[in-house]
């Protein structure tokens, strides 16, 4: 038997499948092209698998055959399959080739994939170039991922998460690449692994992700959950990023996830009996102080999302906070959000919703992160944990700012790191320098101020100077300067200078 093919491999041979694409397209772009293709290519090799299976299984039986395939988590119809696609690769139209195909593996497959690619467009003459180049670029495209060792099928890659995780890394490397585009569609995978232990998740939650870019945040927390039982769903505005998140889940065997095409403030679509859904666990990382997220249509909103206060136009980061809030279950609901520093302190509306938030004893913890962690941006960040079951009125403020790899391009949290934040977050308990557990008289005196060094004190006292003996130093180093005036003259006198 052949040996079975790495997650290193895998991640290598469509790595340099990009070469095809860099410095004449946008990572933020190619992306899409280069995981459609992956997409497609396990599928096509799952299919393969399944087919030797019942061939054997139904001793060639075809109809046998095609009645089993049909039954499977996915259905490839007859030349949509990456082999046909392949062997069409010197088409004058293979761009179009490639769009009936995938329209046709839509069709074939409604309930999970309908739209899916809707968003990704293989004969884009402004993604892809002019007829020739476009036609050149994906017969390399092809050629590349027609690698005899791309071999996909559950025999050779084994029925755990490889694929899933090489998806996972690909959008990782396209994040680095992609400058301010980043942000919109992965969040790291150390702050998502934080950001997942920190809520704890329990069997049989619901998780929700209402900002989930291409889902790496939901999927962490969903590894997080004892036993694999849980139920995903997240909602997403960019619809080739949501196009990602989709093919995300199906790679990481989580089909029965809900990811919804939707603006979460002006249209959600995560709705159950006429009303937003509930949740559990309520994670995200929204973009930062959002312009024009929907403030003109926030008063009249008929879920009464802002009733604590509507965010200023040009800073949408309460309008998440307040959706967030709204959709976590009552008495039990936890939220964790990804934000600026600006929503610890900043007044006016913003200042209402977070003093009515506090009032209310629904934040539990604030904890700062280091600056540069996140692809796109170098500010530093924090995390607001609320629990809607809290059982105390403190809040618990930790500033881990100063602990983490300094990386060339990016710095990053190390797991000893996260270890400590979670270990401090659940003991709950101060820690000189670090953590500070404030009572909410303490931080009503501040004025509902957040500003995390308004709690933890991280002052370090400078040495005591000893005067004498600095006074001493200087008298040692004045004779030994007179010293070597006294000899450096000396030599002068003897040359005749």
């Amino acid at each position: 038997m052949a040996n079975k093919i790495t997650k290193e491999e895998i991640f290598n041979i469509v790595w340099k499948a990009c070469d095809t694409f860099r410095g004449a397209v946008d990572p933020s772009e190619y992306k899409n092209y280069i995981l459609t293709m992956l997409f497609i290519k396990y599928m096509s090799d799952l299919r393969k698998d399944k087919w030797e299976e019942y061939e054997k299984k139904y001793k060639g039986d075809k109809k046998r055959v095609q009645r089993a395939l049909s039954r499977e988590r996915f259905i490839v119809p007859e030349k949509c399959d990456f082999d046909y696609l392949y062997s069409k690769r010197d088409a004058s139209n293979i761009g179009d080739l490639i769009n009936i195909a995938l329209d046709h593996i839509e069709d074939a497959n409604k309930t999970k994939l309908e739209n899916v690619f809707r968003n990704i467009d293989f004969n884009s003459e402004p993604n892809l170039g002019e007829t020739k180049e476009r036609n050149r670029r994906l017969k390399h495209l092809l050629d590349d991922f027609n690698d005899p060792k791309l071999d996909l099928r559950p025999s050779r890659i084994g029925n755990n998460d490889i694929i899933g995780d090489v998806y996972e890394y690909l959008i990782a490397r396209f994040a680095a690449g992609a400058g301010k585009k980043a942000g919109e569609f992965y969040t790291p995978s150390e702050v998502s692994i934080l950001l997942a232990k920190l809520l704890k998740p329990k069997s049989g939650n619901r998780i929700c992700d209402p900002s989930c870019g291409s889902g790496s945040l939901l999927i962490r927390v969903a590894h997080e959950v004892p036993g694999g039982n849980f139920f995903l769903a997240g909602q997403e505005s960019n619809g080739s990023t949501w196009s990602l998140c989709r093919m995300n889940m199906f790679l990481h065997k989580m089909d029965n996830a809900r990811i919804e095409w939707c603006n979460t403030i002006s249209n959600p679509k995560l709705m159950e009996d006429d009303q937003l859904m509930k949740f559990n666990i309520v994670v995200a990382n929204p973009p930062f102080s959002l312009d024009k997220w929907g403030a003109d249509i926030a008063e009249k909103d008929r879920f009464q999302r802002f009733w604590r206060g509507i965010p200023p136009k040009s800073k949408g980061d309460y309008a998440f906070i307040s959706h967030m809030v709204h959709i976590a279950l009552e008495k039990e609901g936890k939220v964790g959000v990804i934000a600026p520093h600006g929503v610890l302190f900043r007044g006016g509306s913003e200042g209402k919703i977070r003093q009515q938030l506090i009032e209310e004893n629904m934040l539990e913890a604030v904890i700062g992160l280091p600056a540069n962690l996140f692809y796109g941006t170098g500010i530093p960040t924090v995390i607001l944990i609320f629990n809607k079951g809290k059982k105390t009125k403190d809040v618990l403020f930790i500033d881990a700012s100063r602990e983490y790899h300094d990386g060339k391009n990016q710095n990053n949290l190390r797991p000893e790191d996260i270890e400590k934040i979670v270990k401090t977050h659940k003991n709950f308990k101060k820690i000189d320098k670090y953590a500070y557990r404030a009572t909410f008289d303490e931080i009503k005196d501040a004025e509902f101020n957040l500003n995390i060094p308004r709690y933890v004190d991280t002052f370090e006292e400078e040495e005591e100077i000893d005067i004498n003996a600095v006074q001493k130093e200087i008298q040692e180093l004045e004779s030994e300067i007179t010293s070597t005036r006294k000899e450096m003259n000396r030599y002068m006198k003897e040359l005749g200078l």
